[in-house]
């Protein structure tokens, strides 16, 4: 962690998440938050000590909201929530959302209207900037009440209970503190429900996806230009004049990419006179509309997604200008479910249309290539289980992309009687992304080797930087081999986001900053 990010609370830009995401940095917090968090911390003391009943201070949670709990049990009322929520399953969140949920649940604590101690907040950024990440389940939320389980996990390690990873390497939580020098914290009234509400681990898990979509979305306008090449296929399609008289946005900005990206290819030059097809099919032909989609969707999801990062979204929440703590339901996570369920179709239909040219390019009837893109087929299969794989993947996004925000379960005796599942539509992305990258990485690997069978004749400046970078990991396919370390090498990338690197010029403009 050599640079540190200073949370300003409520401003957080997508550039800011997406910086913390990418690779560990430093969290300070902006001094001239601690007023605040002093004022809403003082209420609570001030709450307590009238004696009136507020739920979650000096009441019990959910449906035993009406059982009063002595002063003298608050402490450990606090406590006593956390280890009983943490009940998470499954695998562990990667650091990287980790550091997402920490970094957000800070900035949303320090807003002033959580009632928690600046100490805690405290105590939760001097851990993370000593690299160590709580053991955080990926699975046991509903996205509403908070994300009660995983968060009440990443508790556990400023209280030292539980495991954490450091520097990957899985440990307790108490050594963890101890060895940093970080004394853990004895939760206060109002703290561990502060801690817990909230949908920081629904909306992280989105970011993640939003973030590999968007290396996606880069990605698979390189390969599918690639594969307008590798078939010889038509640049009239992308002519600036169709996009304009339709008027969408994001339909207007990719048709300039696919522009930018073939201008100058010799093989397009080669047939631009006497070429006997009409048309392309549509997965060539219609690439500015399927993608420029993809990128409106993207982009509306990034505003929620946002929004929801700067967001004050635990209960009850504390105003101090009028001394109330007031119950409601921001915990409740459906702008997050219906972010993470558009950014599905996103991921799905990119990878849809991808596995549709690998299928162009493989049949030499439409792209007038050898049969499977390799010489001596029969002999050699090529690339035909390649695209079996491409199929397998595409059909099993279209099963993850049905939307989680329409389904509901009653939890708590009925008490949260509709719930988001939030949390399962952001982590389904990750999966889904990495399906994805498999298809856009094996059209690369196809268009790639459409285009070799055309030389002498070159694709455009652009594409051959493409080219090479792919061949200077995954030769020239001249006969059958192991093929999976080639496609991974391909997906890995996309994935990594290292195939639209070098044109950033091409793409910053693209997204919501």
């Amino acid at each position: 962690m050599s640079t540190t990010f200073t949370i300003q609370p409520g401003q957080f830009k997508l550039a800011d998440l997406r910086a913390i995401w990418q690779a560990p940095v430093k969290l300070a917090l902006a001094e001239s938050a601690y007023a605040a968090i002093n004022e809403s911390s003082a209420t609570i003391d001030r709450i307590v000590a009238k004696g009136d009943a507020a739920y979650g201070i000096n009441t019990g949670f959910g449906k035993l909201a009406k059982t009063r709990i002595p002063d003298e049990d608050l402490e450990l009322l606090q406590k006593n929530l956390i280890l009983s929520h943490s009940v998470g399953s499954g695998e562990l969140i990667a650091d990287e959302v980790v550091r997402l949920i920490i970094a957000m649940k800070i900035a949303s604590l320090a807003r002033g209207f959580s009632g928690i101690r600046s100490s805690v907040i405290d105590t939760m950024i001097a851990a993370y900037n000593a690299g160590i990440m709580p053991a955080i389940p990926v699975k046991g939320s509903v996205g509403a009440s908070g994300d009660l389980a995983p968060l009440s996990h990443m508790t556990l390690a400023i209280m030292g209970e539980g495991p954490v990873r450091v520097n990957g390497q899985m440990m307790d939580a108490k050594a963890a503190l101890a060895q940093a020098g970080i004394t853990p914290v004895v939760l206060a009234a109002k703290e561990g429900l502060a801690l817990i509400n909230g949908t920081q681990v629904s909306t992280a898990l989105a970011l993640n996806g939003l973030f590999l979509a968007e290396r996606l979305l880069e990605a698979a306008t390189i390969t599918g230009a690639l594969s307008v090449d590798a078939a010889k296929g038509s640049d009239a399609p992308f002519d600036p004049r169709i996009h304009a008289v339709r008027g969408q946005p994001g339909q207007i900005a990719t048709a300039n990419i696919y522009r930018t990206l073939l201008n100058g290819s010799e093989i397009r030059k080669s047939h631009l006179v006497n070429d006997e097809r009409v048309q392309d099919p549509y997965c060539l032909r219609c690439q500015p509309q399927v993608m420029g989609a993809c990128l409106d969707i993207i982009n509306n999801a990034a505003r929620t997604l946002l929004t929801e990062a700067n967001a004050v979204t635990d209960n009850p929440l504390v105003f101090v200008d009028t001394n109330e703590v007031i119950s409601g339901g921001n915990f409740h996570a459906e702008p997050v479910a219906f972010a993470a369920d558009t950014l599905a179709l996103a991921i799905a239909e990119i990878g849809s249309i991808s596995e549709r040219r690998i299928a162009l390019l493989i049949d030499a009837s439409i792209s007038g290539l050898p049969p499977f893109l390799v010489q001596g087929s029969g002999l050699n299969s090529g690339f035909m289980i390649a695209h079996v794989t491409a199929a397998a993947l595409a059909s099993e996004n279209k099963s993850h992309a049905h939307p989680s925000s329409v389904d509901t379960i009653p939890t708590s005796a009925n008490q949260e009687d509709h719930v988001s599942m939030a949390t399962y539509a952001g982590r389904r992305l990750h999966e889904m992304a990495h399906n994805t990258a498999t298809i856009v990485g094996i059209e690369l690997l196809a268009a790639a080797q459409g285009v070799d069978f055309h030389a002498p004749l070159k694709t455009s400046d652009a594409l051959s930087k493409v080219h090479g970078m792919l061949r200077d990991k995954v030769t020239f396919y001249d006969k059958d081999r192991f093929f999976a370390p080639d496609i991974e090498a391909a997906k890995n990338l996309v994935v990594d986001g290292a195939l639209s690197s070098q044109f950033a010029d091409l793409y910053a403009h693209l997204y919501l900053a």
